[in-house]
């Protein structure tokens, strides 16, 4: 039987990083020791990791893939080449910007059917929580879908209203009585007064979305998650004022966990030129000082783990000529390059490998409840990820594998290169080269 034996000075296991070798078969973990065990038998392959760092693979748990009926946004093909080529070796898919969305039975099969022959990756799928479906997210729960994910304010389609406070109770029932958490997009509307548009200053936007829609959501949320005992995940935290509340309610033992996402860790509302609608996300880039304090808040463990929220669009939903903000859709691109920004951006911190081990992977599968994924230990499927923490990765849209190449972060110099990607034991991205392109499957997650 052939195996797969990776060999490195700097392998994260759980319990820290260290010199090692990982021996994998049938794309499995089935035995680990020092860096000179397991010498290489006929039919064996060799991937000797040298001094760069060895983790397992990231856990993206929010990317808008938009298939089916969107895939002139982006699509499952070049979203999960993106991903292989940053890093992450399962994605979790947004029940919208797709259509249909997925928030029936219909819907989720159809999506899966996209999915078939396309994937590079490994991907699973939240199911929609909206006014009147409780019956149905019971069944998307059971056919497999890995939680439910719910809009507090209005998400942009028509046909993805948002929850209002007894959506959310009787989704969390269901979801509790299924074991999966609610992923919860946290602000409320407050019905503020907002500037005149059209806004071609980004502090006009920034005025139009402040921390209190934030803070307003998460005391509900907080107040749900008591009376249901549902856990619950707040979907990328951009604002800092919620965050004694949120340390509060998990110091008394509620079960909430909570993202921040790249764009808010790196980017600084200051440094947003007008017009550049590039930079326009829901809640929106906040100022400097927000900033330390999130990056503070994810070193101190108060903000659980990273991910993108990957929103792509056609360019000219973008509004770039105008520079109109009130009118261009909002997110931001950065599937690929997800690893390097986090590094880039929590170097001031003192972030170690193991501390990207850990946002990206190992607290993504714990939220999930994914006992076989995100941790570098025996009978664990065989996904890692291989990168030069002092590399450099350069953005440009030659090199994006996203359908579109509109980012924020085109030009940037960040540190850190993803070299090696492997799923399921197999390589799905070596020496900047797609290797395999479809090899990855649905994860359905049975109650």
């Amino acid at each position: 039987m052939s195996r797969v034996i990776v060999r490195g000075e700097r392998i994260v296991f759980p319990d820290g990083e260290r010199p090692g070798a990982i021996c994998i078969e049938d794309g499995i973990i089935q035995s680990i020791g020092d860096i000179n065990d397991y010498p290489v038998k006929e039919g064996d392959r060799l991937i000797d990791a040298a001094n760069h760092v060895v983790m397992a693979g990231m856990i993206d748990v929010h990317v808008h893939i938009n298939e089916p009926g969107r895939t002139d946004w982006e699509g499952f093909e070049t979203a999960t080449k993106a991903a292989a080529m940053g890093g992450s070796t399962l994605l979790v898919d947004m029940p919208l910007n797709s259509t249909p969305v997925t928030t029936t039975v219909e819907n989720f099969q159809l999506k899966l059917d996209a999915a078939e022959g396309k994937l590079a990756v490994n991907v699973a799928y939240h199911a929609g929580v909206i006014p009147g479906h409780a019956e149905q997210l019971d069944q998307l729960l059971s056919m497999g879908a890995i939680a439910g994910k719910a809009f507090m304010i209005d998400s942009g389609m028509d046909d993805f209203p948002f929850a209002d406070r007894e959506t959310l109770r009787e989704a969390m029932l269901v979801l509790k009585k299924h074991g999966k958490p609610l992923l919860a997009h946290g602000e409320l509307d407050l019905d503020l007064e907002t500037p005149a548009t059209p806004w071609t200053d980004f502090a006009d936007y920034l005025a139009s979305r402040p921390q209190a829609m934030e803070t307003a959501a998460v005391k509900m949320l907080i107040d749900l998650c008591a009376e249901t005992d549902c856990a619950v995940h707040l979907v990328h935290l951009s604002a800092t004022e919620p965050l004694p509340m949120l340390r509060d309610a998990r110091e008394g033992g509620l079960p909430f966990t909570v993202e921040t996402s790249p764009h808010y860790l790196l980017l600084a509302a200051e440094d947003v030129p007008d017009g550049a609608t590039q930079f326009k996300c829901a809640p929106p880039i906040r100022g400097v000082e927000n900033r330390s304090v999130l990056r503070q808040a994810l070193t101190d463990g108060d903000i659980d783990l990273v991910a993108t929220d990957h929103s792509p669009c056609p360019p000219e939903l973008k509004n770039l000529a105008t520079g109109d903000f009130s009118t261009a859709w909002g997110g931001i691109s950065s599937l690929q390059y997800m690893l390097p920004i986090v590094w880039t951006a929590m170097q001031e911190q003192g972030a170690t490998p193991a501390d990207m081990a850990k946002w990206l992977s190992q607290k993504p599968a714990k939220m999930l409840g994914l006992k076989s994924h995100g941790r570098l230990s025996l009978g664990k499927v065989a996904d890692l990820v291989i990168w030069d923490p002092s590399g450099e990765t350069h953005v440009t849209p030659e090199l994006t594998a996203h359908k579109h190449k509109i980012t924020p972060y085109d030009g940037m110099k960040l540190k850190g290169k993803v070299l090696h990607t492997m799923v399921g034991g197999k390589t799905v991205f070596e020496n900047d080269v797609i290797t395999t392109s479809n090899i990855g499957k649905s994860l359905m997650v049975k109650s």
